[in-house]
């Protein structure tokens, strides 16, 4: 899959296509099916699948709590709307559900103040040369949410492309959303969650080094930096960690580690600290993911690094009984 970093490296090679636009924030069953349709078009005419995402997300730049990226020295607070899927996991689900080609475009209040019909004759037929565009049946696009399905229509018969919209996908009486995922995951409530994704909740990323507060506290961990504050709930959780094909069960926890905060340390950075059960042997610089299997606990403050470490070890007993019932 290619994945190209905003419309000005855009080139003549990459007219020809069948397209999607939004954020797939996480990919659920709704996203897969728009996909699905998405492939069907492309066989018939002969391109590739490509998709327009966002980054950072019209959410992140609207909401009125932004959502900024966590600085490497650990000052930054983690507040905004959260992301159920990280960028590096969202372009894995893209390319495993046929994706050929990801357009990531910087998202402003500028951009987003383009009207929408100049977007399609500038963007989709100018330098995309679409054949055929699938949205969602809420898709709203341009200047004041002003484009949508009818317009994407209306200039599909002018300029020679195909519009539709995929309607709802609904599991029991629920429609399936990013919304929904979101709300799912802020309770948690991991078995709804994984009915709209389709699969059970992950996060992934790759292993940096910490500050070793785990291995002096008698529980290693791997440390997974999140760089935008994601959906799910802070806590302490029943993990299943994989990595390069292997499998291990762990407890970890979701959060921004306040007993370094209570040292003076100034750490509020989002961090996903996992501790595997076995002997995985080093980690670092690899890709992990870590799925979610039950939650256990909000995280919380101690009064002693004691206190924490006795609490870590509960976790680890508690984390294994969880998963042997699972």
């Amino acid at each position: 899959m290619e994945l190209i970093r905003g419309l000005h490296n855009l080139r003549e090679r990459h007219r020809g296509c069948v397209l999607s636009i939004g954020n797939f924030d996480g990919f659920h069953r709704g996203h897969q099916a728009l996909i699905a349709r998405l492939r069907q078009h492309a066989a018939r005419l002969g391109v590739p699948v490509a998709v327009q995402i966002f980054e950072p997300t019209p959410r992140e730049v609207f909401a009125k709590a932004k959502a900024p990226a966590l600085s490497s020295a650990g000052t930054a607070r983690i507040e905004g709307p959260g992301r159920v899927a990280t960028f590096r996991d969202k372009l894995a689900q893209l390319q495993a559900a046929g994706v050929e080609r990801v357009l990531s475009v910087r998202f402003s209040t500028r951009f987003a103040a383009i009207d929408a019909t100049r977007y399609v004759e500038d963007v989709l037929v100018g330098k995309l040369g679409v054949k055929a565009v699938v949205v969602g049946d809420d898709f709203r696009f341009g200047a004041g949410r002003g484009g949508d399905l009818a317009l994407l229509q209306k200039l599909g018969a002018r300029h020679g492309f195909e519009a539709e919209a995929v309607g709802a996908v609904t599991v029991g009486n629920e429609r399936v959303s990013s919304t929904a995922v979101r709300e799912a995951l802020a309770l948690p409530d991991l078995a709804r969650a994984e009915r709209l994704l389709g699969r059970p909740y992950a996060l992934g990323g790759r292993v940096r080094r910490g500050q070793q507060l785990g291995r002096k506290l008698g529980m290693p961990t791997v440390n997974v930096p999140m760089r935008r504050k994601p959906a799910l709930r802070m806590g302490v959780y029943a993990v299943q960690v994989r990595c390069a094909g292997r499998e291990w069960s762990g407890v970890a926890n979701l959060g921004i580690r306040p007993m370094l905060e209570k040292k003076g340390l100034e750490h509020r950075d989002c961090v996903l600290e996992a501790h595997v059960f076995g002997e995985p042997g080093s980690l670092y610089g690899q890709h992990v993911e870590v799925r979610f299997m039950k939650f256990l606990r909000d995280e919380q403050r101690f009064e002693s690094f004691e206190a924490l470490a006795a609490q870590m070890q509960e976790d680890g007993a508690q984390a294994r009984a969880a998963l042997k019932k699972a």
